[in-house]
């Protein structure tokens, strides 16, 4: 079973892992903030409100570390790096002796006779694997950490862990009843190579698979999100396969021969033409849209995410007598209003967008410049406001 892990309040966590750094001459005052940002960059800890929880990885991690790299991270060795590395800035020893000293070895064994010659000693399997006991029939529950992410195993049944769940709380009772739940998997029928099609949900949603594995295999099978319109009760083998063929290619830029292909992404559907794309207005489009169109979309200006379209004018007003430039009636934010690309006025109550004419668009284009431009809005002073807010006595 683990040991109880510590969950605490990162700025505690922060304070005693500093204090016991420093007591053992490791790292450097200026290091240690970065040190609890990179471990939760790589995902060797997790926030769970204001407390830091360590994740399955850093179980394995630790492992194969004191497994086979064991005097690497022994403290007493990195407190000792710590000094020969401050008597090279220092001048008081060369750097390149010292790194080939460290990656071939003087007397021990250096680096790269670690990392290269006994590379094959290592059992990934057995350093991913966290035994955490057995149930009423002697089998024997085991936490894998794989390459999608933890996951029980109990002989051939697996389930995987919810990522949010701390390792302290992962009892035998819980195991038991993560392994227990239904998985939720629906069997479509297979492709024509005799493949299983299967649907589930993932952490990011449900989607389909071709093709099984087990969390060991090196071969990621294919996949593919259900779109918005979809569900994973009712989606159909025929969909599913569809869906599989993505991304998919809508043909060849005729200027210089470069694919665009039509994806489905984390923010929606897309096109992509090398590192250009552009967005899709629905899913269905991965499908119908053709090259022509493509074509035509990658020739606009690219928009930000969440940005509109410009809508077209409303109407024509001919050109403004002051500027020259054509008058267009458009509608914005806050109403229609006319504008000749460098000054915009609004609509008053008693014009309508049916009968302005080009005459009262250029009066109401040429009474915007008189009153020439906005001014900003004076900000009260604190002082002001806190005797506003005073109540009286």
């Amino acid at each position: 079973m683990f040991k109880k892990v510590l969950v605490a309040n990162r700025g505690e966590i922060a304070i005693r892992v500093f204090r016991t750094l420093e007591e053992m001459g490791i790292g450097r005052r200026s290091t240690y903030a970065s040190i609890l940002e990179t471990i939760e960059n790589r995902g060797y800890v997790f926030k769970r409100g204001t407390a830091l929880v360590p994740s399955f990885t850093a179980f394995a991690v630790v492992t194969l570390l004191e497994q086979h790299f064991g005097n690497l991270v022994d403290y007493e060795f990195t407190a000792r790096m710590e000094d020969e590395l401050d008597s090279i800035a220092n001048g008081d020893e060369e750097a390149n002796p010292y790194l080939s000293r460290f990656y071939f070895g003087n007397g021990q064994v250096g680096l790269k006779e670690m990392v290269t010659d006994r590379l094959g000693d290592i059992d990934a399997r057995d350093v991913n694997s966290i035994p955490i006991g057995k149930d009423a029939n002697g089998s024997e529950i085991v936490i894998r950490v794989g390459r999608y992410g933890p996951y029980l195993q109990r002989d051939d049944d697996r389930a995987s862990i919810p990522e949010d769940l701390p390792p302290d709380e992962l009892t035998m009772e819980k195991a038991e009843e993560l392994l227990s739940a239904p998985s939720g998997d629906r069997a479509l029928g297979t492709d024509g190579e005799g493949t299983p099609v299967i649907a589930r949900v993932g952490r990011y949603g449900p989607y389909v698979q071709l093709g099984d594995t087990d969390g060991d295999s090196k071969k990621k099978p294919k996949t593919a999100s259900l779109f918005k319109t979809m569900s994973l009760d009712t989606i159909t083998l025929e969909e599913a396969l569809k869906l599989l063929e993505l991304p998919r290619t809508v043909g060849a830029d005729p200027a210089d021969g470069e694919e665009i292909v039509a994806l489905n992404g984390r923010y929606g559907p897309y096109i992509k033409k090398g590192s250009d794309s552009r967005s899709l207005e629905n899913e269905d489009q991965l499908f119908a849209i053709t090259l022509d169109e493509a074509l035509a979309m990658l020739a606009q200006p690219k928009r930000r995410r969440g940005q509109r379209e410009a809508a077209e004018p409303l109407k024509e007003l001919g050109n403004d007598p002051s500027s020259g430039k054509p008058i267009v009636l458009k509608e914005g934010r806050f109403g229609p209003y006319v504008t000749d690309g460098e000054t915009n006025a609004s609509l008053r109550k008693e014009d309508s967008v049916e009968e302005i004419t080009p005459q009262r668009a250029a009066e109401l284009l040429q009474d915007r410049r008189d009153r020439g431009p906005s001014k900003p809005r004076a900000r009260r002073s604190s002082a002001k406001k806190t005797a506003k807010r005073k109540p009286k006595a």
